[in-house]
């Protein structure tokens, strides 16, 4: 009689943490917006102003003893008049009760961060109180681990595309340098050619040394591969998870695989040092 009154405590416990985490993302997403609206509110009328002070400044520094280009009056009129008319609806839209277009009208940003950080506390004092015993925090954790590994590899995918365009955009420029070089006897247009394929070897080469596409991609696919494998052996309950705890094994599983990515994350800060500051990390 006790299973089912716990499994009703579980559901409970994940419909309150579940909504927790909508409260916050809905909040996040409601300071982006409003961060934009306000953008928008003071933005539009700044950038209508400073058009009528270029366009001013064009007739008195450029065309002060003629008339201003047709075209140029069109231009600037144009786009005054837009952001006047942008200006006067967004604050219409503001102002107003009538429209309903904006969700937090004449509401702070710091208002709504308060509403976050509060939220926030709220989600962190209702996970304390709530939290499940580490055996379920393992098992649960062991779930969300095939989200993980597909991560891990579509970031090693990208980096391997990358490196792939990288090596392909410097096999075809370092050809070409060549092959401009034995067609084209005069300077012109063979020089400024020659120039831009210079260019963009020197580019790829120092973004290719910078970046470390490739081996951003090994380490990444090293850890999702060696991520899967431990998921394998504990689903199969083989070595080094054939103990006779289920509790021994998660608490192993979730051990190892904490440490795997503490390593590729050390690898990414290596990546990202300068060649001297890893030597010195190795």
């Amino acid at each position: 009689m006790t299973e089912p009154v716990n499994l009703s405590s579980a559901a409970t416990t994940t419909d309150v943490l579940i909504q927790h985490r909508r409260d916050i993302a809905d909040l996040q997403q409601r300071i982006k917006n409003r961060r934009l609206q306000v953008l928008g509110l003071y933005g539009t009328p700044i950038a209508a102003v400073a058009a009528l002070l270029a366009w001013a400044g064009l007739k008195i520094f450029v065309w002060l003893d003629s008339d201003t280009p047709g075209a140029i009056s069109e231009i600037f009129g144009g786009a005054v008049f837009l952001l006047g008319v942008a200006t006067l609806i967004q604050w219409v839209v503001e102002l107003s009760s009538d429209f309903s277009l904006w969700r937090d009208p004449k509401t702070p940003v710091r208002e709504l961060r308060l509403e976050l950080a509060l939220a926030e506390e709220r989600h962190i004092l209702d996970a304390r109180q709530r939290t499940p015993p580490p055996m379920d925090r393992q098992a649960s954790y062991k779930e969300r681990l095939p989200a993980e590994i597909v991560r891990l590899r579509q970031e090693s995918q990208h980096y391997r595309r990358l490196h792939l365009l990288m090596q392909w955009l410097l096999f075809i420029s370092s050809s070409a340098i060549s092959a401009v070089t034995a067609w084209y006897d005069p300077p012109q247009p063979g020089k400024g050619i020659l120039i831009g394929l210079a260019f963009t070897v020197t580019v790829v080469t120092a973004a290719a040394g910078y970046f470390k596409p490739r081996e951003r991609a090994f380490n990444l696919q090293q850890t999702a591969d060696s991520i899967e494998q431990h998921a394998t052996a504990l689903e199969l309950g083989i070595a080094p998870y054939n103990a006779a705890e289920e509790k021994r094994n998660l608490e192993m599983f979730a051990t190892t695989v904490e440490d795997l990515r503490a390593d590729q994350r050390m690898r990414e800060q290596q990546l990202d040092q300068p060649q001297q500051g890893q030597q010195q990390v190795i």
